[in-house]
């Protein structure tokens, strides 16, 4: 029995060798003792074999050479100029391309961007009017605005400067508007008079108040910092020209009456209200319909030496037809008054109208008609 057994057993173990490659080709290990026990070992998972990716071709012999890739400016830089920090880029300098950008420069936080100018602030430039920007106003009530300039000086075509006495602080649109109007009405009007203008006498620009510094009243454009107010413009010969003196001719202040008012959208002057005797008020507001007010009485110049008489009546003078009613009235009055004493007179002669018939003596030659009486004459005068 035990010989049959060890027999047995080397079959099997030469068969299992046999088996070995096609199991182990079907990837499941077998063992002897699997048939003899009835064991089934466990399987592993099937090997999937890849096909082999192709390789490409070799290049060919006659291609031309690859050009070789530049090295970053970066390594090129030798460390010790690359660490230097002179070199570091300046804030707002944009960084050129392929420059490496150091930790402490990429921590930096970003300057804020500058505001946009608005189209007149780009167009009143230093060669036109000195006006520097200021910043915006905001107060009670709507006191204030933007876009605002203080303006110092303008200047003339001929680089010539005339300084606004003091500095007005307005809009930037009201600020182009006055330097406009001094640039090419009032120069070559003062050029005739004196050597040319040299300066403006500002009386009032920007105040935060109503309107004719009445409490309670409506925003003034002086509020706004939409209006100035001229008094006087100064010459280069050192003379003052006053808007509103009536010494001044009466030609130059009816020129500069009719330039404001083509330019400005109110003007306001003597005879506009006791508030602007003594100066001109100009402003650009906006009404509806685009109404503008000209109000500026231009005064005929006093006279030299006060007369000691009133003037003779000119000959070109319409008739006194009042007065001539008036002298005939009184020279009818006599005439009355001597017609009356003759007719009392006439009634003298006569027996008093009061006397009835009754009481007239007999053997009277008197007529015995009623008389009338002399209340009755006097109705039928009249």
């Amino acid at each position: 029995m035990v010989t049959a057994a060890a027999v047995l057993l080397c079959l099997s173990l030469s068969v299992g060798m046999q088996a070995e490659p096609a199991e182990a080709a079907r990837g499941t290990p077998s063992f002897p003792w699997d048939d003899l026990f009835g064991t089934r070992p466990h399987r592993a998972h099937k090997v999937v074999r890849r096909s082999a990716v192709p390789l490409p071709k070799p290049r060919p012999a006659d291609a031309p050479a690859a050009a070789e890739p530049e090295p970053p400016a970066a390594e090129t830089q030798p460390p010790a100029e690359a660490a230097r920090p002179s070199e570091a880029a300046k804030p707002g300098e944009a960084i050129k391309p392929g420059e490496a950008v150091k930790p402490a420069e990429a921590a930096r936080p970003a300057e804020p961007l500058a505001p946009q100018l608005s189209a007149c602030r780009q167009a009143l430039t230093e060669e036109i009017a000195i006006a520097p920007s200021i910043p915006d106003i905001h107060g009670a009530g709507g006191c204030g605005g933007e876009d605002l300039v203080r303006l110092e000086a303008i200047v003339l075509p001929d680089k010539r400067k005339v300084a606004l006495k003091p500095a007005a602080i307005l809009r930037c649109k009201m600020a182009a508007a006055v330097a406009d109007w001094v640039r090419t009405d009032i120069a070559p009007l003062a050029q005739s008079l004196g050597g040319g203008i040299s300066d403006l006498d500002n009386f009032d620009s920007f105040e935060c108040r109503g309107r004719n510094r009445i409490v309670g009243a409506q925003l003034s454009e002086h509020g706004r910092a939409n209006a100035l107010d001229v008094r006087a413009f100064g010459l280069a010969n050192g003379k003052s020209i006053s808007l509103t003196d009536r010494s001044v001719p009466r030609t130059l202040r009816e020129t500069v009456l009719h330039s404001v008012c083509a330019r400005f959208s109110t003007v306001l002057g003597p005879g506009s209200d006791w508030y602007h005797e003594d100066h001109i008020h100009l402003d650009l507001a906006q009404r509806r319909n685009d109404y503008r007010i000209c109000q500026w009485n231009v005064y005929d110049p006093l006279p030299q030496v006060a007369p000691l008489m009133p003037a003779g009546r000119p000959e070109e003078a319409p008739p006194r037809e009042v007065a001539a009613k008036s002298e005939g009235g009184k020279a009818d009055a006599p005439k009355a008054e001597h017609d009356k004493t003759e007719h009392d007179k006439a009634d003298d002669g006569k027996p008093d109208a009061r006397v009835s018939d009754d009481a007239a003596a007999p053997g009277s030659s008197v007529e015995s008609k009623p008389q009338p009486t002399k209340k009755r004459r006097q109705s039928r005068r009249l």
